[in-house]
């Protein structure tokens, strides 16, 4: 059991990141990544919104739509469960980290329509529905992915850190590098492609 578990936490984080591979949750990762402060914050929001989501939407799918045969209502079942969930984090760091609150800006409202946190959910019932995807192996791809989510976030804002101080052409400057950059890490993760369990 916990080997299994530990196949799913290192597949989403690394081999399957759901950023530098299945390219999902693209918006924040470019628009939150120019401070590692401000990536690690959104990071630990995403954390917790996958996690809740992971645990919330699988009940919902199976104590909800399946028994009421209503599997159709998914998608938008799902999204309203995020969407409550990101009210609840922003209301958090708007009255706990108010500096964190206003640097996330515009971004932390769209973790609701952030493509990652809704593919976890459609995945835990879709990719793993025929394995009888658990509670706990749910959890865990959730909270995988969106470790994986930081991991790529924080090391894309520590490279872009790096960046402003350096010599790069001017026709390079802000998002083309970044965007050069952030192709240079998805294929450096296509690396982890290769891991086998055995």
């Amino acid at each position: 059991m916990i080997s299994e578990l530990l196949i799913i936490s290192i597949g989403a984080i690394l081999i399957n990141n759901f950023v530098l591979v299945q390219f999902l949750g693209i918006c924040p990762f470019l628009g939150v990544s120019k401070k590692v402060d401000t990536a690690l914050g959104m990071g630990f929001a995403v954390i917790f919104v996958m996690l809740c989501a992971s645990a919330i939407t699988w009940c919902v799918q199976e104590y909800l739509l399946i028994p009421f045969h209503i599997e159709y209502m998914q998608t938008i079942a799902f999204i309203l469960v995020i969407a409550v969930l990101v009210q609840f984090v922003e209301m958090f760091l708007q009255k706990s980290v108010p500096s964190l609150y206003n640097s996330l800006g515009v971004y932390l409202p769209l973790i609701t329509t952030n493509c990652a946190v809704l593919g976890v959910a459609i995945q835990n019932i879709t990719k793993f529905g025929q394995t009888e995807m658990s509670f706990l192996k749910s959890i865990t791809y959730g909270t995988s992915a969106a470790i994986g989510f930081m991991l790529a976030i924080v090391l894309f804002a520590g490279v872009r850190e790096r960046l402003e101080s350096s010599d790069v052409p001017k026709f390079l400057k802000g998002m083309p590098i970044a965007l050069i950059t952030a192709g240079l890490l998805s294929i450096a993760f296509l690396g982890f492609s290769g891991l086998s369990f055995s």
